[in-house]
This record gives C-alpha cells, sequence and structure tokens, in this order.
C-alpha cells in the first residue's frame, strides 16, 4: 500500500514513516500543504494522513481541493485540535477518520487497516485472497493448491497492487509509481523482472491465476474463477 503522510513536524514524521515502512506500507512525505497537495492529487497514494495544521496550505483546505477535484483517496486527519467543532469540520470536508494527537502508532494502524479493508478482497485477518490464492502481505507470503512461497516485499507489494486492481489493465508507468515511487530510477525491465518472479511462483501453486501481459498497455492479474 503506498501511503501519503502531509506533516511538517520533522521528528513525528520520520517515527511515523519508520513505523509504516516496517508494517510494509510505502511512505511518501510531505512538510507543508501545497508540497502534500501537489502529491496527492497525482492520484498514486492509496491512502492520505493529512496534518491539519500546515504551513502555506491547512490541511482543510488541501482536503478540501481534493475533494473538489474528485479526488476520492481515503483521508485521516491528524492534529493536536481536539475540539468536536473541529472534528466536525474535518469530517464535513470529507475526511474519512480523524485521529487527535498524541496518539498511539497501535491507533493510527487499525485505522488504516479499517480505511483500507475492501470487503471483496481483504477477509478479516487481513489476508487478501484471489481466486485459489491467498496473499499474507505481513508475512510475504502467498498460499494456494495446498503449498506456499515467501515473496520480496516488492513482489507482495506488485501482487496486492493487481489484486486491489483485478480485471483491470495497469500501465508499466503506473506500476512503478505506485511501487517504486514517481522519483524512482526503475525502468520497464525491472518491472518486467517482478512480473516474471510472480509468474513462476503463482505458476507453482497450480491455481489458475496469472498476470497476463497486455501488448502496449501493460499488465492485468487474471484467472479468478477456479
Amino acid at each position: 500500500m503506498r501511503l501519503l503522510l502531509v506533516e511538517d513536524e520533522p521528528t513525528l514524521a520520520e517515527a511515523i514513516a519508520e513505523t509504516l515502512n516496517k508494517h510494509h506500507y510505502i511512505v511518501d512525505t510531505a512538510c507543508d500543504g501545497d508540497e502534500g497537495l501537489e502529491f496527492a492529487l497525482s492520484g498514486v497514494c492509496d491512502v492520505i494522513v493529512l496534518d491539519i495544521m500546515l504551513p502555506r496550505r491547512t490541511g482543510i483546505e488541501v482536503l478540501q481541493e481534493l475533494r473538489r477535484e474528485s479526488i476520492r483517496t481515503p483521508v485521516i486527519l491528524l492534529t493536536a485540535l481536539g475540539e468536536t467543532e473541529d472534528k466536525i469540520l474535518g469530517l464535513d470536508t470529507g475526511a474519512d477518520d480523524y485521529l487527535t494527537k498524541p496518539f498511539q502508532m497501535g491507533e493510527l494502524l487499525a485505522r488504516l487497516r479499517a480505511l483500507l479493508r475492501r470487503p471483496s478482497e481483504v477477509l478479516p485477518d487481513g489476508l487478501m485472497h484471489y481466486g485459489g490464492v491467498t496473499l499474507n502481505p505481513h508475512a510475504l507470503e502467498i498460499r494456494g493448491g495446498g503449498q506456499a512461497f515467501t515473496l520480496t516485499k516488492k513482489e507482495c507489494q506488485l501482487l496486492e497492487f493487481l489484486i486491489l486492481n483485478k480485471g483491470i489493465i495497469l500501465s508499466t508507468d503506473t506500476i512503478i509509481e505506485k511501487i517504486w515511487g514517481w522519483d524512482s530510477d526503475v525502468v520497464d525491465n525491472n518491472v518486467q523482472a517482478y512480473v516474471s518472479f510472480l509468474r513462476k511462483k503463482l505458476g507453482f501453486l497450480k491455481t489458475n491465476v496469472t498476470i497476463r501481459n497486455v501488448r502496449g498497455a501493460g499488465y492485468v492479474l487474471e484467472g479468478e474463477l477456479c
């Protein structure tokens, strides 16, 4: 999962990002409202953690602009403000959740899991299911056909992205932005290599789930029906 953290306190931002990285989130950070808005408008994030009190543009202003532009990415507002009126304003503006500082990292992780849970793809214990394949993102493991294989972090992130976008053709550029980041030096051949690694492991599971290459367009996960 790719997460955008917009927080102007460097120490707190670093601590949050470190914790999220340990839980297999890809974290991009921004330190003011303008930078956060620019990144959020790209649409490559799965969820946004957005501080309200930001320099240059407040979190509420960022959120208002995102919703005006029809960006529906889930947003958790993060702020030291604890008054009911502030919570109402944030939620009425289009926030999906609200977390007041100080907070426990465990609570933030739980709220993120709740926002990202998609009933058709994610089971109650956090596992992801597609056809005869079950992905455990936290253990970096896939199971199917009575077998199990360990994935690398990037393989796991790629398969997770494909499952969440089942049936959708994903371009190489989109995959690079989501998995490696827009400023990475990854090229098409790197994506092709990871797709090949995943195909082999999916093949060993003896299910009908596979990654199809659509010439000139990208990749799509297929074979849900068993």
